[in-house]
């Protein structure tokens, strides 16, 4: 999508919302950096200043990120995502793993009820990936697998809202996965293969019970390692 010439009035505003634009639709993708300031300047056709303003207004709602000496990146993709993960810097592992249980949960049980033969082959696919990096000793990927895992579980939900909501809590995911992961504790408390594969067997089988079980099952597991790993920090 080309950047348009911003009309001279409300120039602010108006290119405040054509880089919203930009990363809403998907032209900017999380995590990719933005085009530096001559290039906007430039492709907008609209003064230093006012690029600037639009940006730093973009980075105040948390949808940009500036990084020093490299330039900004794209955080989050609409306001509700800049909101939870500010939220989520100032919350804890143990605040975060409870919202993430209450949407895992209702996700659990809705996915039993409406999965697909696409949605149990994904699920088992990501699973074999999760478990040959635990097997390699490849914590980063088995992380990465591990959100994967969990993404395409509540994806199973059919439920978009429901999903988009999960989405805007990876970063605090992958933030408690991190610490689990990279901690001392047994390859059963660090990784929990039996209960992942549980809910695959559980959202196959259509066993709504089963399948909130089993999250219940990992869930609190992972709040039990949290809670040693702090107490071990006191």
């Amino acid at each position: 999508m080309p950047l348009r010439t911003a009309e001279r009035s409300s120039l602010v505003g108006r290119v405040i919302d054509q880089l919203r634009t930009l990363i809403e639709s998907g032209e900017w993708p999380v995590g990719s950096k933005i085009p530096a300031e001559p290039v906007l300047v430039e492709r907008l056709g609209v003064g230093r200043n006012t690029v600037r303003e639009a940006v730093r207004a973009l980075v105040h709602s948390g949808m940009l990120e500036p990084r020093q000496g490299d330039g900004t990146y794209v955080r989050a993709d609409d306001d509700l995502g800049a909101a939870v993960l500010r939220r989520l810097h100032r919350a804890g592992h143990l605040e975060a793993l409870e919202v993430r249980a209450s949407l895992e949960r209702d996700a659990a049980r809705l996915a039993a009820l409406r999965r697909t033969p696409a949605d149990i082959a994904a699920l088992r696919a990501v699973m074999a990936r999760r478990e040959a990096a635990s097997a390699a000793g490849d914590d980063e990927k088995l992380i990465t697998a591990d959100i994967d895992f969990h993404r395409i579980a509540v994806a199973a939900a059919h439920n978009g809202m429901l999903a988009d909501l999960y989405g805007h809590l990876t970063e605090g995911l992958r933030a408690v996965l991190e610490t689990i992961v990279h901690s001392a504790l047994t390859e059963e408390e660090r990784y929990q293969h039996p209960s992942h594969q549980a809910l695959v067997d559980a959202i196959e089988a259509g066993d709504p019970d089963a399948a909130q079980r089993c999250v219940e099952s990992y869930l609190g597991a992972s709040v039990n390692s949290v809670r040693t790993l702090q107490d071990a920090d006191e």
